[in-house]
């Protein structure tokens, strides 16, 4: 996305040292930014710890698949156990997409750039360590596996912006929802196998997404900071339309329902557990003040959504409780 003109920050009319929402250019809000990334960037490389994929893959439980191909009762692991960890292993697989995404968005010079890179390496070990732990345990069809890598990586999953986010904000709200859908669902998918070694695997990659998402977390509260009314209109428009990288992926729905259906990842976990606490424990968006006639709109549309949201969770507890008597 091109750079907007530069012009020059001014405060607003109610004297809280907001900027105004047509005084910052993408220019201004990513060198506002700069140093919130600069300080997050610090904090987290001294709050992660260095591992390897291979710690977490038993190997010697392989055997050669030119001599024994691949059988669905090679598999330990149960059907839904089999999807979920299917549909992570894609959505790490779309990488090359974010990547873009961020760089586009955010830039690739100074600690902008900094993080994108830093953060890409991260998140490359989370696809190799569930592919060659699938891979060695015949937990999964290695060819359904590349199959599926082959044809997300052909399409993506990408921003609807040519490849970018629409503003920078709304790459910060998306990252930020989309790093703490994921650490939930890799930790519930680990527990549901009930698998161990699993367990082990899933939660070191949430881990590593608990500290993205405290990165993108933070950042957003520096936006709210300097911009909070156009920070609530890029919530209003995240909120509203998100969706997990998978959504394009060949019978995603239907493998979703899967997961919503075992308790992995559904509505009420998306409403109670990922847009709750970021937009009211963490960024307060119910405390802000001076917002401008449009953010206190989106404000008052976000509380409508999730109160919906809500409406919608307790149908399809409903329903999944009067299926189960």
């Amino acid at each position: 996305m091109p750079d907007a003109p530069s012009a020059s920050p001014r405060l607003n009319g109610h004297g809280n040292g907001h900027l105004t929402s047509t005084a910052l250019s993408r220019v201004d809000l990513l060198r506002e930014l700069e140093p919130v990334v600069r300080q997050g960037l610090e904090r987290h490389l001294a709050a992660s710890t260095e591992w390897f994929p291979h710690e977490y893959v038993p190997y010697e439980v392989g055997r050669n698949y030119l001599h024994e191909p691949w059988e669905e009762t090679d598999s330990v692991l149960g059907p839904v156990a089999r999807t979920a960890l299917e549909v992570n292993l894609l959505t790490e697989d779309n990488l090359p997409y974010y990547h873009l995404a961020l760089w586009e968005s955010f830039g690739k010079e100074g600690a902008w750039g900094e993080w994108v890179r830093r953060w890409t390496a991260e998140e490359g070990r989370h696809a190799i360590v569930l592919r060659d732990y699938l891979t060695v345990t015949r937990g999964l069809d290695p060819v359904l596996m590349e199959r599926g890598r082959m044809d997300q990586v052909s399409r993506g999953y990408y921003p609807e912006n040519g490849g970018s986010f629409a503003d920078p904000l709304d790459g910060i709200v998306y990252t930020t929802l989309q790093e703490l859908a994921t650490r939930i669902a890799h930790r519930n998918t680990g527990k549901y196998t009930n698998d161990p070694l699993i367990e082990k695997l899933t939660a070191r990659i949430a881990i590593d997404e608990n500290l993205h998402y405290v990165f993108y977390r933070e950042l957003g509260t520096a936006a709210l900071q300097i911009d909070p009314s156009s920070m609530v209109d890029a919530i209003k428009r995240q909120v509203f339309a998100f969706a997990m990288p998978g959504i394009d992926f060949p019978e995603f729905r239907s493998k979703a329902l899967e997961m919503a259906k075992a308790g992995i990842y559904d509505i009420r976990i998306h409403r109670d557990q990922v847009v709750i606490p970021v937009l009211f424990t963490h960024w307060k968006i119910d405390q802000l003040t001076g917002l401008t006639e449009e953010g206190e709109q989106a404000r008052n549309e976000i509380s409508q959504y999730l109160e919906l949201l809500d409406a919608m969770a307790r149908k399809y507890e409903d329903k999944r409780a009067q299926a189960q008597t």
